[in-house]
């Protein structure tokens, strides 16, 4: 039964926090804020890609959950690997 509670609090914890981490590093629904990780990614994306970042990039992707909030899919995704480090941490520790 331990398990299981850390893994739901693992994934949990991952969906409360991913938009948290999100907001942390620069990608905010007002835009990427000047100055953060967020904005230096953008700048080498920009770079690499000849002046301007890639539709469907990292950056764009992180600018876009930051914006309007992870999707359904996204949520499950982050959901599972929050849930398989909380089992992870579990096994280690129980």
């Amino acid at each position: 039964m331990g398990l299981l509670i850390w893994a739901l609090a693992g994934g949990a914890g991952a969906v409360i926090g991913a938009p948290l981490v999100l907001g942390a590093i620069g990608f905010t629904s007002a835009g990427i804020v000047a100055g953060s990780l967020g904005a230096k990614m953008m700048a080498a994306a920009a770079v690499a890609n000849g002046g301007g970042v890639a539709a469907g990039g990292v950056v764009a992707a992180l600018q876009a959950a930051g914006a309007a909030g992870l999707t359904a899919a996204a949520n499950a995704a982050v959901a599972v690997a929050g849930a398989g480090v909380g089992g992870t941490v579990a096994a280690i520790i129980i």
